[in-house]
């Protein structure tokens, strides 16, 4: 009974993506730039595939120290190797 409880008082999560404030960002920092509909969706996205990029990186870098939790050491190496690979 206690169960069935918990499970309706469980909040939803958000999971839309911040469309006005990234077109607000977008028009503050280049005001005469012209961006499509889409485009605050296509930087998001973008935005969510590196951090995944980085999170699958520093726990291959936590695996290979053969350590359980990942640290900051973890993070900043992962970051030189993936910031390396998207600059294209």
């Amino acid at each position: 009974m206690a169960l069935r409880t918990t499970i309706s008082q469980r909040k939803q999560i958000k999971r839309k993506a911040p469309r006005g404030f990234l077109k607000r960002v977008f028009k503050r920092r280049k005001p005469h730039i012209r961006l499509e509909k889409c485009c605050d969706l296509l930087v998001h996205l973008n935005c969510l595939l590196f951090i995944r990029r980085l999170a699958e990186e520093c726990r291959t870098n936590a695996c290979k120290s053969k350590c359980g939790i990942i640290k900051d050491q973890h993070v900043l190496a992962a970051a030189k190797v993936i910031l390396k690979k998207s600059r294209g």
